[in-house]
C-alpha cells in the first residue's frame, strides 16, 4: 500500500502555499501553456517557488501539460517539460500520447482522467508505456475501481470532491463544435452549464430552460475508507480555477477526515508535518452546486441540478412575513448577520441574490426586496463570518523535532531528530564556567531552544543531560547553537526526501483497440507515430483539426436524461413515458439529439443532426 496523498488544486503560488500549509501532501497546478485550464496558467519562476516550497515537508508538485498538441507545439511543449524537470517538478500530468515519444528527462508523468481511463484494459496498456500514475475517470464505481486494481499496480488516483464534468473527461466536443473553444484544448466555453429545452418525437416540449446537462459536485468524505480498500492511493480535490479560501476550506476538511483514518489503519500520509490552523472547515460554506457522490455506488440518487449552475448555498428556510424593507423566517437557524449573501428563486423560477444590510432580532434588512414574498425559500451563499475567519485564518504547517542538549565542562553538543527520523548535530567547544543558578539556566536553554519561528519546525520535547555541573551559556551561544543545527537539519532532509524519477523507453504492445475515431483525440504526428507502433490500424484525426462534428456524437456521458427523468428502459415500471427520439435545444436554436446506448448504460449527445 502507498502512502496516502492528499491531492489539492492550485491555481496560483499563493494558493499553492495554502493549500500546503492546510494539510496537502501535494498540489497540482498549471504551467505557462498547455494545461487544461487556459486561465491558471503560472509562470516557471512560480513553479520553483511552489517545488521548494512544497519540497521542505517533502510534498510534491504535479504540472499540468495535459492538452493535446499541434505538430508546430510539441518543439514547446518538450522544452516546457525539460524545464520542469529542471526547476524540480515532481511530475508531470499529460493527455497527449505523442509526448510518451519524446526523448524526455527522467520525470514520473501521470495520465490525465481526459485519457479516458475508464477500464483495466486501458490503464493496464499505459502501465505497460512508462506511466507512473492514472488518474481515473471519474463515472467509475467502487467495484470498477477494484478491478483496476487488480490489473495494474500503478499508482492510482481519483476525484474526491469538487466541480464534475458531465462527459467522460476528454470525450467531449461540445464546447468546440460550438465555438471552436476546444476543452481538449484549455478553452471550454461549459456548454454543459447553459439552458437547454427537452423536445420530444412529435416536437413537443417536455421541458423548457433548464440547465439539462448541469449536475451536481463530487463529494466522497463518507467513502474515503472504501476508496482506500479499493486501492486508491492519490485523493484529488477538483478546482484549478477556485480562489485560496475555498481550497483552504477543502483541503482542512478532508486533511481531518483521511488523519481519523490513517490513524485507524495505521497508515501514513504521503508528506510530513502536521497542519496548524485557526479554522473549522465547512465544505457547505464555500462554492458548490449540491453534493452526490455520483457513480461510485451506482446509479442510486438523483444527480441533476437543473435549476442552476451556480452556488445557492445552505438553506435557511421560507419567508415568513414582509414589509417594505425587511423580511422575517420561520426558521432562525443559522442566524444571518450583517454583509452575508442570500439568493432565491422567484416566481418565474430566476436566481435572485442580494445583501443583507442589517438584522434586528426576527426582521431581515435586505439591500433589496425586490421579489421576496411569503413563502419563498431562502439560501445563504455568503457566510460573511467564515469567509472572513477564513480570509485571515492563520495556517501554517510544521515539522515535530525534538531537542537533546548535553553538555561538559569542555563541549556542548546539540542534536536534533525530527518526525521522519532525520537527525542533525553540532557541537560547541571552549572552557565553560559553571552555572550560578542551573535551574534558571535549564530553563533558559529550553527557552531558547524553542524558539524557531520562521522555520518549519516546532520542538515538542528538549531532553537537557550534563556531565558535571549545569555550564554557563549566554542566549547568543544558546541562539548560535540552535541555527547551526536547524540548518544542517534542513540540508539532511533536502538530501533525504525521496526522490522518483523515471525515464520513458519505447513501446510496442498492442493498444485495446484497432480503431480510433476522432475521440481518440490524436492531433500530432508523434501520437500517430505511437498508436501505430502500438498496433492501431484506423486513426481519425480529432476535432481540433477541422472535423466538420455536424451529425457526429460532441459528448458522450453516464448522466442519463431518460434515468433523471424516471423514464428509465431498464426499470419495468417507470415512472414516465417518453416518446422518442429526444432532443436538446439551446437558447439559439442550435439542436443536440441524443442517442442512448442502454447497455453500455450511456447517453450520447449528438451535434445538429441525428445519426441515420
Amino acid at each position: 500500500m502507498y502512502n496516502i496523498e492528499l491531492l489539492a488544486p492550485a491555481k496560483d503560488l499563493e494558493t499553492g502555499i495554502a493549500a500546503i500549509n492546510c494539510g496537502a501532501d501535494a498540489v497540482y497546478i498549471g504551467a505557462s501553456r498547455f494545461g487544461a485550464r487556459e486561465s491558471a496558467a503560472n509562470h516557471l519562476s512560480d513553479l520553483e517557488k511552489l517545488t521548494h516550497y512544497a519540497h521542505r515537508y517533502w510534498a510534491k508538485v504535479y504540472v499540468t501539460v495535459n492538452t493535446i498538441l499541434y505538430d508546430s507545439e510539441l518543439e514547446e511543449a518538450f522544452q516546457l517539460i525539460v524545464s520542469l524537470y529542471q526547476l524540480g517538478a515532481d511530475a508531470v500530468i499529460i493527455q497527449d500520447v505523442g509526448i510518451l515519444e519524446m526523448d524526455l528527462p527522467p520525470i514520473p508523468l501521470f495520465a490525465s482522467t481526459q485519457m479516458h481511463n475508464h477500464t483495466p484494459e486501458r490503464v493496464a496498456f499505459l502501465e505497460q508505456a512508462g506511466i507512473q500514475r492514472v488518474i481515473l475517470a471519474r463515472e467509475l464505481s467502487l467495484e470498477q475501481i477494484k478491478e483496476i486494481r487488480q490489473k495494474t499496480t500503478l499508482e492510482l488516483e481519483t476525484f474526491i470532491h469538487g466541480s464534475l464534468c458531465v462527459s467522460y473527461s476528454g470525450q467531449c466536443s461540445m464546447s468546440y463544435s460550438l465555438g471552436g473553444r476546444s476543452g481538449n484544448r484549455g478553452q471550454c466555453a461549459q456548454p454543459c452549464r447553459k439552458l437547454y429545452s427537452l423536445e420530444d418525437g412529435k416536437g413537443k416540449i417536455v421541458i423548457k430552460n433548464r440547465h439539462l446537462l448541469s449536475i451536481k459536485d463530487l463529494n466522497l468524505s463518507h467513502h474515503l475508507n472504501d476508496l482506500i480498500e479499493a486501492g486508491i492511493g492519490s485523493f484529488k480535490i477538483e478546482g484549478r480555477l477556485k480562489d485560496k479560501t475555498y481550497v483552504m476550506n477543502v483541503v482542512a476538511h478532508y486533511r481531518h477526515l483521511l488523519d481519523k483514518i490513517l490513524a485507524e489503519k495505521s497508515l501514513k500520509p504521503a508528506s510530513t508535518g502536521v497542519a496548524m490552523r485557526s479554522f473549522l472547515p465547512d465544505p457547505v460554506k464555500t462554492f458548490n452546486r449540491g453534493f452526490s457522490t455520483y457513480f461510485l455506488l451506482g446509479r442510486n440518487e438523483p444527480i441533476n441540478s437543473w435549476q442552476t449552475p451556480k452556488f445557492i448555498g445552505e438553506p435557511l428556510g421560507r419567508v415568513l412575513n414582509t414589509s417594505k424593507r425587511s423580511f422575517s423566517l420561520e426558521s432562525t437557524i443559522p442566524t444571518l448577520h450583517q454583509g452575508d449573501g442570500i439568493c432565491f428563486f422567484n416566481r418565474n423560477g430566476e436566481l435572485i441574490g442580494t445583501v443583507i444590510n442589517q438584522v434586528k432580532g426576527k426582521d431581515i434588512y435586505p439591500q433589496k426586496m425586490n421579489g421576496i414574498l411569503p413563502g419563498i425559500s431562502i439560501f445563504r451563499n455568503y457566510d460573511h463570518q467564515f469567509i472572513s475567519i477564513l480570509e485571515k485564518s492563520h495556517a501554517e504547517r510544521k515539522i515535530r523535532m525534538n531537542f537533546e542538549f548535553k553538555s561538559s565542562k569542555n563541549l556542548i553538543r546539540l542534536r536534533a531528530v525530527d518526525e521522519d527520523k532525520i537527525t542533525a548535530c553540532h557541537e560547541l567547544a571552549g572552557n565553560f564556567l559553571t552555572a550560578k543558578n542551573p535551574a534558571m539556566m535549564n530553563e533558559m536553554i529550553k527557552r531558547q531552544l524553542t524558539k524557531l519561528g520562521g522555520t518549519e519546525f516546532v520542538c515538542e520535547h528538549v531532553e537537557i543531560s550534563h556531565q558535571d555541573l549545569p555550564v554557563f551559556l549566554t542566549t547568543a551561544q544558546i541562539n548560535d547553537i540552535r541555527r547551526a543545527v536547524i540548518d544542517r537539519l534542513i540540508v539532511n532532509r533536502q538530501e533525504s526526501r525521496p526522490i522518483n524519477r523515471v525515464k520513458i523507453h519505447p513501446t510496442s504492445h498492442p493498444f485495446p483497440e484497432k480503431r480510433l475515431n476522432f475521440r481518440g483525440n490524436v492531433l500530432n504526428r508523434l501520437a500517430f507515430n505511437f498508436y501505430r507502433r502500438h498496433g492501431v490500424e484506423e486513426i481519425e484525426p480529432a476535432a481540433e483539426s477541422g472535423l466538420n462534428l455536424r451529425g457526429r456524437p460532441v459528448m458522450t456521458t453516464k448522466f442519463c436524461l431518460r434515468h433523471e427523468l424516471q423514464a428509465c428502459k431498464k426499470d419495468p415500471t417507470p415512472q414516465r413515458h417518453l416518446i422518442e427520439p429526444l432532443t436538446l435545444v439551446d437558447e439559439q436554436g442550435e439542436r443536440f439529439p441524443l442517442v442512448f446506448d442502454c447497455q453500455a448504460c450511456v447517453m450520447h449527445v449528438y451535434f445538429g443532426e441525428r445519426p441515420e
